[in-house]
């Protein structure tokens, strides 16, 4: 599924800019639940770009690398999605880098599969990773890229059953394009190019 997008990888130099972060939770079994599309997210970036996000600093895995000619660090957090903001925190703590340069990548269950959605800043939207980011930044100031993940199936199904359920054969073919689009995106919002990107990508 993600290796059809290689780049020969450049070497990191200067100070990192940004962060890129997908939310996930670690543990294996919940590779291909909803909640983990962040986390599907950045292993499509890292096979396009040819990095491996597996140096565990700040409670995530990391890698330093080079994403549209800009430093970045990208973040698989490990803290499990609701205490996603210990590791955000620390990360940009240590190198300095401020909330409108800390991208978020995570699942919207307000949105269909097949849909996302890219805000510069605002409310975690019921999603408990963006939320806890929120309060360990103390700030809402960072831009997210919101990936559809569909909605509960009836008003009484739980919601975290729901987020941990495991996409159909079907919704990860409808998702394959979808988290492509997000790459892209990631690409042209780290140079500046965010309206660029809402106009292309928004549904």
């Amino acid at each position: 599924m993600f290796n059809r997008f290689r780049k020969t990888p450049t070497e990191p130099v200067g100070t990192p800019e940004f962060i890129v972060a997908g939310l996930g939770n670690p543990e294996r079994k919940y590779t291909y639940t909803r909640h983990n599309s962040g986390f599907l997210c950045v292993d499509m970036l890292s096979s396009k770009h040819n990095f491996s996000v597996d140096r565990l600093k700040f409670k995530s895995l990391i890698c330093d690398t080079v994403i549209a000619g800009h430093r970045c660090i990208v973040m698989k957090p490990q803290t499990y999605m609701n205490n996603s903001g210990e590791a955000i925190r620390d990360c940009a703590a240590f190198y300095k880098i401020p909330p409108e340069k800390i991208l978020i990548i995570c699942d919207d269950t307000n949105l269909d599969v097949g849909r996302m959605r890219i805000r510069r800043k605002g409310s975690d939207g019921g999603q408990n990773g963006v939320k806890n980011i929120i309060y360990h930044l103390n700030s809402d100031k960072f831009p997210r890229i919101k990936i559809g993940v569909g909605k509960k199936p009836h008003p009484d199904y739980n919601l975290a059953d729901w987020v941990l359920s495991e996409f159909s054969k079907k919704e990860l073919e409808t998702l394959e394009p979808v988290l492509k689009n997000a790459c892209d995106t990631v690409e042209l919002i780290i140079n500046g190019k965010t309206d660029e990107a809402m106009n292309l990508f928004n549904s």
